[in-house]
């Protein structure tokens, strides 16, 4: 990796960025291709394995660790706990904790060393919730029991790696993970408190008076939130990961009480720093770090990405299927365990984080991350033909905005 900043590669990843959106929707008649694919699929063109016009250097480097940064804090952001507690979130948790030993189990079987195994398992027990949202709210599925236990599943299908990943990179014993984790947890507590202190007065009159103009205090406060967090995490030796999701949980209490235009507005402007700028070169550069030549060299290693999606469904799909409700008809169930099974961004972040840190060859990430990126594709196509014909909703006045997708 150099330290010379390449000039090319500054046009090239923002052309890529630009151009997935445009691609997703051409193909839009015929086939939903997440945006993520794309972006990553370009990435991979522009790469050092294909076209080698870009380079990672260290400004796009640190970029694409912004960009990581955001994608936890919006996924964080995403999920409204409170409206999930109960039966959905014990049934996916559950479902989850199961996932997890089977991943393990796995992953003992492909790597004998304990701690490269427990990231190759851990790979298998992720959902991409910010890629099945949109799917959700485009056929009217998400305000409906159905909609509220496929959130329920991605919630703890995200958030649960993550704490994962945080106590398997921290290097420490059982007894001082434990200490550090609560330590972590006494931050998260006093942040979340402070979010859900009565506002001032003069706190609000800022908020709407800068919200339109340079000095943005809603949005500077935000980023404040994710600094602290991640911050905290890196000061307690854990993943950043984990810091960047808190802040989004608790950015979103602490936007609770602002005005529904207001909080529309605020969250359109966190959405653009996120999914309009930084997101996109972290998967762009994920792309461009793809070991192509890797997967297409030996026939065995491409033989690992259909392995891999099925191992995606019989590891993380069939327990949040098999433990779903007993009145949920079969075909819903199957439709469960194929969202459950969707799976990429945290495949591309774990599977990164593993290959940097020399837990997991390149060759195998290339394996998981095609495999992930065929879960996209081919599981919530499959899982709404199960669940049948499902409509979107009529726009009406005074329902809430639908999010772009997001992932």
């Amino acid at each position: 990796m150099s330290a010379a900043v390449h000039p090319l590669t500054l046009i090239l990843i923002p052309a890529a960025a630009v151009a997935a959106p445009l691609l997703a929707d051409r193909l839009l008649r015929w086939i939903a291709v997440p945006t993520v694919v794309f972006e990553i699929v370009l990435g991979v063109l522009i790469g050092p394995d294909v076209l080698d016009w870009a380079r990672v250097d260290d400004l796009v480097t640190a970029l694409s660790q912004f960009g990581l940064a955001m994608l936890m804090f919006l996924a964080g952001y995403e999920i409204d706990f409170a409206k999930l507690r109960g039966g959905p979130l014990k049934r996916a948790g559950t479902a989850w904790l199961a996932t997890v030993v089977l991943g393990l189990g796995v992953g003992a079987l492909v790597n004998p060393n304990p701690l490269d195994g427990a990231f190759a398992g851990l790979v298998l027990t992720t959902t991409a919730l910010g890629t099945i949202l949109p799917i959700l709210r485009d056929s009217g599925e998400l305000p409906t029991p159905f909609g509220s236990l496929v959130m329920a599943t991605g919630a703890v299908g995200e958030f649960g790696p993550i704490i994962a990943i945080a106590v398997l990179l921290s290097g420490n014993s059982p007894a001082r993970t434990a200490v550090i984790l609560g330590a972590f947890a006494v931050i998260t507590a006093f942040a979340v408190l402070g979010a859900q202190r009565p506002r001032p007065d003069w706190v609000t009159r800022l908020i709407e008076r800068t919200l339109r103009t340079s000095g943005q205090f809603a949005i500077r406060a935000v980023i404040l939130v994710l600094a602290v967090m991640v911050a905290a995490a890196i000061w307690l030796d854990l993943d950043m990961l984990l810091g960047a999701f808190t802040a989004g949980i608790v950015s979103r209490m602490l936007l609770s009480g602002v005005r529904a235009h207001e909080e529309e507005v605020i969250e359109a402007k966190l959405e653009s720093i996120g999914f309009g700028f930084l997101v996109p070169v972290f998967f762009v550069v994920s792309g461009m770090n793809f070991d192509l030549d890797a997967l297409l060299d030996d026939p065995g290693t491409l033989l690992l990405v259909p392995v891999f999606l099925v191992l995606l469904l019989a590891v993380r799909g069939a327990p949040a299927a098999l433990l779903a409700p007993a009145g949920l008809g079969q075909r819903d169930r199957g439709a469960l365990g194929l969202y459950a099974a969707t799976a990429l961004p945290l495949v591309v972040v774990i599977t990164t984080i593993e290959v940097e840190a020399g837990h997991m060859p390149s060759s195998t990430a290339a394996a998981l991350v095609g495999a992930g990126m065929l879960s996209v594709l081919v599981f919530p196509l499959a899982a709404q033909r199960l669940r049948g014909d499902v409509r979107p909703l009529a726009p009406e006045a005074g329902r809430p905005r639908v999010r772009a997708e997001s992932w």
